[in-house]
């Protein structure tokens, strides 16, 4: 297994257990579940809310599940060009974050709309954190390739 399967497979790991908070425990405060929003507790008070804001959850999470699945077929079937775009992907879909998903998630933070206070600062770090990572293995899988 080449350092662009492992890339892949630690980040398909690690959004399988996120997937799994949203489709069994989307309330918990851990993993990027929807707990440590205010507004998770109030949607859970109306009905329509409620089963809206389940709704959301679940189609988080196939979405989700979908990348999964393309990156465990990239792990298994994918050649080296194949499994270097799709980690160069990885970085960009990731990184997509900072468009609308951070502004966001800070504006809620500093109104006082999440708990714990702080929170989008660590969602920034695990996001960054992910970006890093995989331009490493991008870079480190690219030289490989090349030499």
């Amino acid at each position: 297994m080449n350092i662009l399967q492992i890339g892949i497979l630690v980040f398909s790991i690690i959004e399988t257990l996120n997937i799994t908070m949203l489709y069994f425990s989307p309330g918990m405060k851990m993993g990027n579940a929807l707990g440590v929003f205010k507004a998770w507790d109030t949607a859970q008070e109306d009905e329509n809310m409620k089963a809206f804001v389940h709704y959301m959850a679940a189609w988080v999470a196939g979405a989700k599940l979908i990348f999964i699945l393309i990156g465990i077929v990239i792990i298994i079937w994918g050649n080296i060009q194949t499994q270097i775009a799709a980690v160069a992907a990885l970085i960009i879909s990731i990184a997509s974050f900072f468009w609308r998903l951070y502004p966001a998630i800070r504006k809620m933070d500093e109104e006082g709309q999440i708990t714990p206070t702080g929170y989008s600062k660590t969602l920034l770090a695990m996001i960054l954190f992910f970006i890093l990572g995989f331009a490493v293995v991008f870079v480190i899988g690219l030289i490989r390739y090349i030499v």
